[in-house]
């Protein structure tokens, strides 16, 4: 059997950005999985909360407060998130780094403010069935926040410990963009958690 040279690769660089990534694809496919799954949890409170002649069931609906001031801190976030992106893409490492750790700071801010949030949903989620939606959303939103929490760490870490080359740039860069995921997925936990039981109230 005789071989055919169908085209010579070796000259395209090993790693690339956003389409031009493996991990790129592979992150997207995973953002599709989670949307789903934040689809489905936001249609479930709709439907119970359609369903019920009170909502809340038996409770004063969440307090603003520290829900407001995640979304706040999600918004603020969305700058550093987007430069991180650009210099991570020009392979800017001094510049890399700070905006990474600058990052992961309000990284970790969302998660001790979501701390106080949990304190202030007034319901427990073992209540009734308004109390155990409440918390599955803030729950799943949280896992979110905690995985980007711990990926951006280590990513920070290792651009002060190892090499860097464009395939650990192309990683800061898709951590960047799954950030503005989590941010874009709050939007509407954030409408049915705080303000759906003030509207039908």
């Amino acid at each position: 059997m005789s071989e055919r040279l169908v085209g010579d690769l070796s000259r395209l660089p090993s790693a690339g950005f956003s389409t031009h990534g493996l991990w790129f694809w592979a992150g997207m496919a995973f953002i599709l999985i989670e949307t789903t799954g934040f689809a489905l949890a936001g249609a479930s409170y709709i439907y119970l909360m359609n369903g019920a002649d009170a909502w809340p069931l038996d409770a004063p609906p969440p307090a603003l407060g520290w829900g407001t001031a995640m979304t706040a801190l999600l918004l603020i976030s969305l700058a550093p998130t987007m430069v991180l992106s650009h210099v991570a893409r020009m392979r800017d490492l001094k510049a890399t780094r700070f905006w990474a750790l600058v990052v992961g700071v309000l990284n970790g801010l969302a998660l001790v403010i979501r701390g106080f949030e949990f304190t202030s949903l007034n319901v427990r989620w073992d209540q009734d069935a308004y109390g155990s939606i409440t918390w599955a959303l803030m729950l799943l939103h949280t896992l979110h926040l905690v995985t980007d929490f711990i990926d951006t760490g280590l990513l920070t870490v290792f651009l002060f410990t190892h090499q860097v080359d464009t395939e650990r740039f192309s990683d800061v860069d898709d951590d960047a963009f799954y950030w503005m995921f989590v941010v874009a997925a709050w939007a509407p936990i954030y409408l049915l958690v705080y303000w759906a039981p003030r509207w039908l109230s």
